[in-house]
């Protein structure tokens, strides 16, 4: 299998998680690339020129990281990171959904920042985004504790999440007012899956 990331993309490091917590990562050729490139032979893979993008063996290709993880987690016997019991399976699921959900608010801060023409950039659009981080992290503030120290697709979403907090600031520091939040996400940093897939220009 082949794996189109990129050590910025925190989408694309949910599914190199979630493949390392799967046990299947030495199963991964690790291919480096620039969506905004929309190179030719990434456009053939997937036409949304999006990362991650997971190319199988038959050359299908799965995206986006909801449907590439669940997908790796069906690949293996081992614990499995979407359950199957259906009160857990749609806890972790929305639970995924909020995390992205941060993501999708974070990107389009960063894109408004950093792309979009000064002259061009709308406060009031990264306002509103902020503001959604901040109701979402209020929420994980309360449920932290619920989690009894799993690490299912749910936390590891929440992981990808904050790790890209830190990394691009798109919010001041989310650990303020948070303690227990900001504990948990110090612990989960023994995880081989976390340290080796941290964010770097």
């Amino acid at each position: 299998m082949k794996l189109r990331y990129s050590h910025t993309s925190p989408y694309a490091r949910k599914a190199w998680m979630t493949a390392i917590e799967c046990g299947l990562d030495d199963k991964l050729e690790m291919i480096k690339t620039n969506a905004w490139a929309s190179e030719a032979d990434f456009i053939a893979e997937n036409p949304l020129s999006k990362i991650p993008a997971l190319i199988l063996e038959n050359g299908v290709t799965l995206y986006d990281s909801p449907v590439i993880c669940e997908y790796l987690d069906s690949q293996h016997s081992g614990h499995k990171l979407f359950p199957d019991h259906p009160v857990e399976r749609w806890r972790q699921l929305t639970l995924q959904a909020l995390a992205d959900g941060i993501l999708d608010a974070a990107v389009a801060i960063r894109i408004e920042q950093t792309i979009r023409p000064e002259d061009k950039r709308w406060d009031g659009w990264m306002d509103r985004q902020q503001a959604a981080i901040i109701r979402a992290l209020d929420v994980l503030e309360k449920e932290v504790g619920h989690w009894g120290g799993v690490f299912l697709i749910g936390p590891i979403s929440v992981a990808c999440a904050l790790g890209y907090l830190d990394f691009r600031k798109a919010v001041a520091d989310w650990r303020t007012g948070r303690p227990h939040l900001s504990h948990w996400f110090t612990t989960i940093h023994n995880r081989r899956s976390v340290r080796d897939t941290e964010p770097q220009e």
